[in-house]
């Protein structure tokens, strides 16, 4: 894990990438143009789309997958080998204020911020919003389109707003059955299901 870019390598950057210089990143990490990146550690092999903001204090592990036009702010923690779909938004404020109640400018001192974790292998369909403080377990899907109000369990894939449990997946799921096209197995055929272009998205 390096902090910041050596100035060589920054000269490497796709265009209007910002990259500040308190901001590790592991090797291999893969950034598309107009990412931005403040302060936040972002694991070994992990590919960025365009677009992507990631906040000071937020951690996105090794081999994930964050595609365009997604947001992860302050106090979201990525762990490795997970999916991120097309504009994913993170929240960390339950109760977002611009001023306070005499009018002043609201400061990181006027408001609470809430954590959420996403555990290994979780996969988050395109233009799902995560609210503060929820923990999505590993393995675990989400819709695509879904508003995560609560935790959602370890291979659970939920949808819809508010996020429902769909279906629970205790044990690996089974062998497909002859008829069933090559590759085709119920975890691929959830995924499919939940976010569409899941295979053909590069960022």
């Amino acid at each position: 894990m390096k902090r910041g870019l050596p100035g060589k390598e920054r000269r490497r950057l796709p265009p209007n990438v910002s990259v500040t210089p308190d901001v590790s990143l592991g090797n291999r990490v893969r950034l598309s143009p107009f990412v931005n990146l403040y302060g936040c550690t972002i694991g070994e092999g992990s590919r960025l789309g365009a677009f992507v903001e990631i906040q000071r204090g937020a951690r996105v592990g090794a081999c994930c997958k964050v595609s365009s036009n997604s947001f992860i702010c302050s106090g979201v923690e990525i762990e490795d080998e997970v999916f991120i779909g097309h504009g994913v938004i993170f929240i960390n404020d339950r109760y977002p204020r611009a001023t306070n109640s005499d009018g002043s400018t609201q400061t990181e001192a006027d408001w609470q911020m809430e954590r959420t974790v996403v555990r290994k292998k979780a996969s988050i369909g395109s233009g799902a919003i995560i609210m503060c403080g929820v923990e999505i377990g590993e393995q675990a899907t989400v819709g695509a389109g879904a508003v995560v109000t609560r935790d959602v369990a370890p291979n659970a894939t939920v949808a819809g707003c508010p996020a429902r449990l769909m279906r629970s997946m205790i044990s690996s799921p089974p062998a497909p059955s002859p008829a069933t096209s090559k590759g085709d197995s119920s975890q691929e055929r959830i995924r499919g299901s939940t976010d569409g272009s899941h295979a053909h998205q590069d960022g």
